[in-house]
């Protein structure tokens, strides 16, 4: 098998030692590219996760690696992320083959191809390979759970869904841990029944009722910490299933076609949870062979890289979650390895407003019958960039009159107006825009 390599210059926002790495394989006569993203912590002699993360219909490996980002969390968790990119179909749209358009290549057998490819050149575990992905991407992780269930230990699709008629021909050879993530108002995946895609909440009983899950779900309510994205969110749970799998989902009341969570948000876009951390927290409790730790202990897991401005009274934001565990929960939290007060609370999950920069780990967490584990980390930054963060007064001043000046893409090349690409708006005032369009 042919095999082209591509190691990229970090950007400075990371740190020396994680790789990001352009690779291809040829598949089927076509040369398959993907992106890799090994973290720094990576070592051969231990073996460790591995995360397929698909891009959706007419995007690519690349915004999908921006997008749907989990390399902050795989930097503290440990997993290898590969990026895939699919082909172009007939009308010239980068696309997974889930049964639409008469598309004929093999993306399940490419997708077991590129593993094979990656077991042999990295220590992965093989019972920990997981898949999630947006939209088309979506679609293609519960292909992969129908028909690579051999492989794929769990599922997340965030605003993807199942095609009519796979219900009947899915039948994985174990129990499937899935998450769907999933907004109200999706105009492009609809949330309920299409000419061609089953409703959400069937697709939910489908894997419920597989799993033997209970019948009925828990259901919380998500605290609505972000008040102006304009939606909120609701977490249900289906617990007690064959092998300790569960399957979750998170309604995004009045949600659109995004990913909750990212920093290139667009109308819709749900800030009350982050969907990449949501659906590792998931992945982390499964194997292949079921519930890792069939005695789970609580567990707090921290998260989120935020700046704050030098001349702007704004907070940053530090997320702590709470998962195998019943309230109250009480925590210890420390920056830069200084213990903070103790907080008792039963909001999950919980988010730590500040002003101080710095590293941001947990000490110690407790619910109210164990004492719990801790894992993950966050970075709270100062950034005094005046195009990041331009004085109260001069943001005023030039919120109308301001004359855009060109567009760029990642790599500083001027380019034209492109959805699904990540794009930076540079204006006459001095203020830049990264913006993603999603079509």
């Amino acid at each position: 098998m042919k095999k082209l390599l591509t190691l990229l210059i970090c950007l400075p926002l990371f740190s020396l030692g994680q790789q990001t790495i352009n690779a291809s394989i040829t598949h089927g006569g076509l040369q398959r590219d993907y992106i890799l993203y090994v973290p720094a912590s990576y070592s051969s002699a231990t073996a460790v996760p591995l995360v397929f993360n698909f891009h959706g219909y007419t995007s690519n490996a690349n915004d999908q690696m921006w997008y749907g980002d989990f390399r902050a969390i795989s930097d503290t968790a440990g997993f290898i992320i590969v990026h895939p990119m699919g082909t172009i179909d007939n009308t010239g749209a980068t696309h997974w083959n889930v049964g639409w358009g008469g598309s004929t290549v093999d993306d399940i057998d490419f997708t077991e191809a590129l593993m094979d490819d990656l077991i042999a050149t990295y220590s992965i575990d093989n019972n920990r390979i997981y898949s999630t992905g947006m939209s088309n991407g979506g679609f293609m992780s519960y292909q992969l759970a129908c028909e690579l269930s051999d492989r794929i230990a769990a599922i997340a699709s965030v605003t993807g869904s199942m095609n009519m008629g796979w219900f009947n021909s899915c039948n994985p050879n174990h129990p499937m841990p899935v998450m769907e993530i999933h907004g109200t108002l999706d105009p492009t995946v609809s949330y309920n029944a299409s000419s061609f895609t089953e409703s959400i909440p069937d697709i939910m009983d489908f894997w419920a009722n597989f799993n033997n899950c209970n019948n009925t779900p828990i259901v919380t309510n998500v605290p609505d910490i972000n008040i102006m994205d304009g939606c909120t969110a609701e977490h249900q749970i289906w617990e007690n299933g064959d092998n300790g799998a569960t399957v979750e989902h998170y309604k995004i009341i009045n949600g659109g076609h995004t990913w909750p969570g990212t920093v290139f948000a667009s109308a819709g876009t749900n800030q009350d949870i982050n969907a990449s951390a949501e659906i590792w927290r998931f992945f982390s409790k499964y194997d292949i062979n079921g519930l890792i730790n069939p005695t789970v202990l609580p567990t707090a897991f921290i998260y989120g890289n935020d700046t704050i401005c030098y001349n702007q009274n704004i907070d940053a934001q530090v997320t702590v979650s709470f998962s195998g565990a019943t309230p109250p929960f009480t925590f210890v939290y420390a920056i830069n390895g200084v213990s903070q007060p103790s907080i008792t609370t039963t909001i999950n999950p919980y988010v730590i407003s500040t002003q101080q920069a710095g590293a941001y780990t947990v000490q110690s967490y407790n619910d109210a019958n164990n004492t719990g584990t801790i894992s993950g980390s966050a970075l709270v930054t100062v950034n005094t960039s005046i195009i990041d963060c331009p004085p109260p007064l001069l943001i005023k001043e030039n919120t109308t009159n301001k004359e855009l000046l060109k567009i760029t893409d990642i790599l500083g090349k001027e380019t034209t107006l492109k959805n699904n690409n990540l794009l930076f708006y540079i204006y006459n005032d001095g203020t830049v825009e990264k913006k993603i369009i999603l079509e």
